[in-house]
């Protein structure tokens, strides 16, 4: 029918619709430039297989939905069935609509029961986009495809199968998964894994040929989540190489694929991980993918997220006030809680500059521990006789905003609301799940369980008058979730999008963190609905650094909380000093894991300069463009943020360890104007950290060097012998 080439910020895609089938995607990378009809048929044809020995008469082309009618004999863009028939299909192409500046294929609406799935909710500006729609079918099997593509003004692609049964009986839908094509140039591999306070380790390989399949089976997306499967060019790095990147936009059960086969075919792709009979479709109704995110770049990993963070921060939903700096109280106090024990440490957190008090764990009806009271929403009266309010207006007093700690999809067995609603709880019949810190998951596709949940949220938010942020904790996996004897997963997923949109309707101006136990919620669907995350429950500074490092890959720097915990790490017990842990917490949604009650004068007065420091920097860190160093030294790690007009940028050098070389060699500092001159000094108003006895750089000893973005991003400025655990801020501005 018609050759597509769709063309935003410095990335190209082009589909061939010329043939009866599923169109194919030509190209999908670096942008070609404005072709006309001549030259992009030219462009299909030069890409066109070779008929080759032992194979097909005709050539093999991978469509936007793999099918073995067409010769795919690697893993299936779709896998189902009806009572065992119509298990391979043979779509037909029906049209292309393509449009300038329309929306993008919409959200996951969390609207209406499991099945079917997720219509759009329109709320999504995308001005500015080009979008590509695609209309299939497949009489034999009666089904119908609909392909969404959207390619936004940053080069980002988004994609989105919906598949619909028009045949009268049931159709099962196994699998379904965008997948996209890659070319041969990418050689290696790169993702991410983890654990409970070791979230985002990264992991990379040669691409071998195979399928290298990552599944999240964990009902939530889980510590161990790739947020981006990578390939690129051998040895690509932060700041080098030609990169293309996935993203699946879904927090429950996923699965996100590289393949390459023998035949020549690389693709890299991910949907939803379904569970059999999860997703039955009747006459008519449909399913829909998650949004497959899809990048480019040829600058490596920096450039995929500078992608990614201009997209976030485009949204309309996106924070636009400074982030606060914001106390959680819950490594300070625990579930003792006691009025005037927080409102000193309210007043303490004034002292320093703190703009945010959230009260955590412990607050509500018979929590004084973590084995009861999860799921009883109301305050303990036994324990805040005079309710919540005296302390929201303590901190609101002190010109701070309030913050109050949940965790709505669980419950303990030991809770009156367990008592009365046993029912209400994801499990398979006759059996519950194991526990998991004495916790069920409440089923909230359950309408009596949703509207329970719902009424005492909002009752909570509408009873207290200056609660402004909820953190919203998820604190274990979702075993056995079954829901009427189905697999319960997708409806929870959808039924917890739904909670989340309608709170966020009622009550605008809350804001909400996604906190799953730390980092097992980080996705860009609950995204959409959440402020920030948290990275995880370590607040040890060294772990940190890696952490945030790599969860930065795909969140700017304001979505990530990044606090500054105490002295001796709750998760590690490790010893940091102060320097190292505000260094680390410095560049994220910044704040404060500790009890700053019990410290010294003298520490409070340095934690404020660093909470000083923070603010100032503030609008640079929250805006501009994150670069991280590729650095030969696995002992040190340096990164930072260069505003985008480049006249203003910060960046941290880390020692994480001693080296083998005695003298550390020259960090480079990237993304600076080659053209103009800039001086480089350590951040004033804050300590500068302990270096080895011996003479310090000659430019540190003056205080400042003043260089070239050319030389400072291709030379670099040598660093002190650094202690091992200490970091310099440094800070960059145009000389005069």
């Amino acid at each position: 029918m018609t050759i597509v080439h769709l063309r935003r910020g410095r990335t190209s895609l082009v589909l061939d619709g010329r043939g009866p089938g599923l169109p194919r995607i030509v190209h999908w990378g670096a942008d070609l430039g404005p072709l006309d009809r001549a030259e992009l048929a030219a462009v299909v044809d030069a890409t066109i297989p070779p008929v080759v020995p032992s194979s097909f008469d005709a050539p093999t082309v991978l469509s936007l939905l793999p099918e073995a009618s067409a010769g795919w004999s690697g893993r299936p863009g779709l896998a189902g069935h009806r009572d065992g028939r119509d298990w391979s299909t043979a779509f037909r192409l029906d049209g292309l609509d393509v449009s300038d500046g329309g929306p993008d294929p919409g959200r996951v609406a969390a609207r209406g029961e499991a099945v079917g799935v997720p219509e759009e909710d329109g709320d999504h500006d995308g001005a500015g986009a080009a979008r590509l729609t695609v209309r299939a079918s497949d009489p034999g099997a009666a089904l119908s495809l609909t392909v969404e593509l959207t390619l936004d003004p940053t080069g980002l692609l988004m994609l989105r199968h919906r598949l619909r049964n028009d045949g009268d009986r049931a159709y099962e839908v196994r699998e379904l998964t965008p997948v996209l094509p890659v070319p041969a140039v990418a050689t290696e591999l790169l993702d991410l894994t983890g654990r409970w306070c070791r979230e985002r380790s990264p992991q990379r390989h040669p691409w071998p040929m195979g399928a290298w399949v990552r599944e999240g089976r964990h009902g939530r997306t889980g510590h161990d989540a790739t947020l981006l499967l990578i390939a690129g060019t051998a040895g690509f790095g932060f700041g080098h190489g030609e990169v293309w990147a996935v993203h699946t936009a879904w927090s429950g059960d996923h699965v996100t694929v590289a393949e390459r086969r023998p035949t020549g075919e690389a693709t890299l792709g991910g949907g939803e991980l379904l569970t059999p009979g999860e997703i039955v479709l009747g006459r008519g109704e449909e399913y829909g993918t998650p949004l497959l995110y899809a990048l480019w770049s040829d600058a490596g990993l920096d450039g995929l997220s500078d992608v990614l963070h201009t997209h976030l921060r485009a949204r309309p939903k996106h924070p636009r006030t400074p982030r606060p700096v914001t106390l959680n109280v819950w490594e300070a106090v625990y579930f003792d809680h006691d009025l005037d024990r927080l409102k000193g440490l309210a007043d303490r957190a004034a002292e320093v500059g703190v703009e945010r008090f959230v009260l955590d764990d412990g607050w509500f009806r018979g929590r004084r521990h973590d084995r009861a009271g999860l799921g009883d929403w109301w305050v303990d009266d036994d324990v805040w006789p005079d309710g919540l309010q005296p302390l929201i207006d303590h901190v609101r007093g002190h010109g701070m905003q309030f913050g109050l700690w949940v965790e709505p999809e669980m419950v303990n067995p030991d809770s009156d609301l367990y008592r009365a609603h046993p029912d209400w709880v994801l499990q398979t019949p006759g059996r519950l799940p194991p526990e998991w810190r004495h916790q069920q998951v409440l089923d909230l596709a359950h309408p009596e369980a949703y509207a329970h949940l719902l009424e005492r949220l909002d009752a909570v938010l509408s009873e207290h008058e200056g609660i402004a942020y909820l953190k919203w904790d998820h604190n274990r996996d979702l075993t056995e979730a079954g829901h009427r004897g189905r697999p319960g997963v997708h409806a929870q997923t959808v039924a917890v999008y739904r909670l989340l949109d309608e709170l966020r309707r009622r009550h605008p101006e809350v804001e909400i963190e996604s906190c799953s136990s730390g980092g097992a919620r980080v996705d860009l669907e609950i995204l959409h609905r959440t402020d920030r995350v948290w990275a995880s429950d370590c607040n040890d500074a060294l772990e940190r650094l890696a952490i945030q490092r790599w969860t930065g890959l795909l969140l700017p720097p304001e979505l990530i909380g990044t606090h500054i915990g105490p002295e001796r790490s709750h998760t590690t017990h490790r010893v940091h000093d102060l320097g190292f842990r505000a260094t680390t917490a410095l560049f994220g949604h910044h704040g404060i894991e500790w009890d700053i009650g019990a410290i010294t004068a003298s520490e409070r007065a340095e934690l404020a300069a660093w909470v000083t420091l923070h603010k100032r920097l503030r609008p640079l860190l929250h805006s501009g463009r994150v670069v991280r160093v590729d650095h030969p030294d696995p002992a040190v790690q340096a990164h930072g943020v260069v505003a985008h007009d480049r006249s203003h940028a910060v960046y941290a050098i880390s020692r994480l360890t001693t080296s083998v070389a005695q003298v550390p060699g020259m960090v480079r500092l990237p993304g600076l104007d080659p053209q103009r001159r800039y001086v480089v000094r350590p951040a004033a108003g804050v300590p500068e950290p302990a270096v080895l006895q011996m003479t310090e750089p000659g430019w540190l000893v003056k205080g400042e060097a003043t260089l070239s973005g050319a030389v400072l991003g291709s030379v670099g400025v040598q660093m002190p012998a650094l202690h091992p655990e200490q970091a310099l801020v440094l800070e960059v501005t145009p000389a005069s």
